[in-house]
């Protein structure tokens, strides 16, 4: 079986029967890499758009609670209503149980900083990762310019 001169210099033919330097299997890789870059970009994109909501939200939340400490605070002395607490368990049910709410707010807090800090490692990550791809991508467009220099010259000289 004969091989291909073309092949066997760098030059290929696509499904389209244009010219290639690249090798059918690897241009096809370069596309799948360039899709899932650009699927990657858009979820950053939308955990970005989710995350500015939730910090929103969060900051809502925390606005409206001070202001609810400062409308009780201004409404002169305080005296609650007997809590319905009181006649069901007492008092000290009333502290465990604020005690655990604080631990739970607490806990969550800590969940949300160690989830952020390994979304922002992975976005890091992913950053980098698409770095490399996009300079392997230069670095084969400027082989394929050169290839196609080198086609052109070949067909001048025939």
């Amino acid at each position: 079986m004969a091989k291909d001169p073309l092949a066997e210099a760098g030059i290929y033919f696509d499904e389209l029967k244009n010219l290639n330097a690249v090798e059918p299997d690897v241009s096809q890789k370069i596309s799948e890499l360039q899709e899932g870059a650009k699927d990657f970009v858009d979820k950053i994109d939308q955990f970005q758009k989710i995350a500015a909501g939730s910090i929103r939200l969060i900051d809502e939340l925390a606005k409206e609670k001070q202001k609810r400490k400062k409308k009780i605070r201004m409404s002169g002395p305080f005296t609650p209503p007997r809590p319905p607490a009181l006649e069901r368990g007492g008092v000290l049910r009333d502290n465990w149980q604020a005690i655990a709410a604080r631990n739970l707010r607490k806990s969550l807090a800590r969940q949300r900083e160690v989830q952020q800090q390994q979304l922002q490692a992975l976005i890091a990550q992913k950053k980098s990762q698409l770095e490399r791809y996009r300079i392997e991508y230069e670095a084969l467009s400027k082989v394929e310019l050169d290839q196609n220099k080198l086609i052109n010259q070949f067909i001048k000289q025939k």
